[in-house]
């Protein structure tokens, strides 16, 4: 059974970015098809990138790094939870993306994305940072809106709607992992 992590993107305090993520896990979490996870970036804490060889060859001298590449290692997908901040995805996000390379790869990705435009632009961005991690990332979304679907902006109250698409990425998050699963276990020299 193929293991998902959820993401977790934003590490502010008074963050709403958690309720969504456990949102996202309790649905996923009733599914038989996967297993689920929270990877919280708080509980990741990585200083600004800091390895001295690129993170494409794979050569991670920092035990932090090491930890974190172990961490994604371990899964076959993933969904990440991310804000929007300045029509872009949070710099502690982008930073834990670029601290690996080979631990990405061949890894499908849905995308759950909140804010005033429902976070939509980060979303974009991911997408492409997502393409030269060698990430499939899935077409369905779920986009959140501040003015919507949080009741004063900071209690999390998702309409109805944002399940049948939440189930929608997960099918596909899950097909995609299966489907590139014979990549994972290539031999290294066959990527």
């Amino acid at each position: 059974m193929p293991t998902i992590g959820i993401i977790l993107g934003s590490t502010r305090p008074n963050r709403v970015g958690d309720q969504v993520a456990r949102w996202v896990l309790d649905h996923a979490s009733r599914r038989t098809d996967a297993g689920f996870a929270l990877l919280d970036l708080r509980d990741h804490p990585l200083p600004h990138l800091d390895e001295p060889m690129p993170p494409s060859l794979g050569q991670h001298q920092n035990e932090h790094t090491r930890r974190w590449a172990e961490t994604i290692a371990s899964y076959d997908g993933f969904v990440i939870v991310t804000p929007e901040y300045n029509h872009g995805i949070p710099g502690v996000l982008k930073n834990a993306l670029d601290y690996l390379y080979a631990e990405w790869n061949n890894k499908a990705l849905g995308l759950v994305s909140y804010g005033v435009a429902g976070g939509a632009r980060s979303a974009e961005q991911l997408r492409l940072v997502a393409a030269e991690l060698q990430m499939a990332d899935v077409r369905q979304q779920v986009t959140l809106s501040l003015h919507t679907d949080f009741e004063n902006f900071t209690a999390f109250r998702p309409a109805d709607h944002h399940l049948r698409s939440l189930d929608s990425l997960l099918d596909q998050v899950i097909a995609w992992t299966s489907a590139l699963a014979p990549l994972r276990t290539a031999p290294v020299a066959a990527r």
